[in-house]
């Protein structure tokens, strides 16, 4: 993993989220994307915190931009793996959250949305 490359991926990230460009935030994810996340379990009905594929990743983050009008990110860190980034964020409420993002060929394959605990 270029380091570079996925400190850019986050400021984009950050950038696209706080503007609630949908488009640009799906344009960094694949077709069939796997993305499970504790709030996809209460904001999708029988998805049991698992949303799949790129269209129902975009049902997901529009309904949560609908129930969050206020929504903001803050980046604070970027962790780079092999092939995975990990985006630790501050969100509108000032809750520590992190994105671990799993890559192949540039695009995200799989995510997690993770919580402090």
């Amino acid at each position: 993993m270029d380091t570079t490359w996925a400190a850019d991926l986050a400021r984009r990230w950050e950038r696209d989220w706080n503007s609630r460009d949908l488009d640009a935030l799906l344009a960094h994810v694949a077709d069939d994307v796997v993305f499970t996340s504790p709030v996809a379990a209460r904001v999708v009905p029988g998805s049991d915190g698992v949303v799949r594929g790129k269209d129902a990743l975009r049902a997901y983050w529009a309904r949560g931009l609908e129930l969050l009008p206020g929504l903001r990110f803050e980046v604070v860190q970027v962790f780079a793996g092999v092939a995975t980034v990990v985006i630790a964020y501050r969100n509108q409420d000032g809750g520590l959250v992190s994105e671990v993002l799993e890559l192949e060929d540039g695009l995200v394959v799989r995510g997690h949305g993770t919580y402090l605990v």
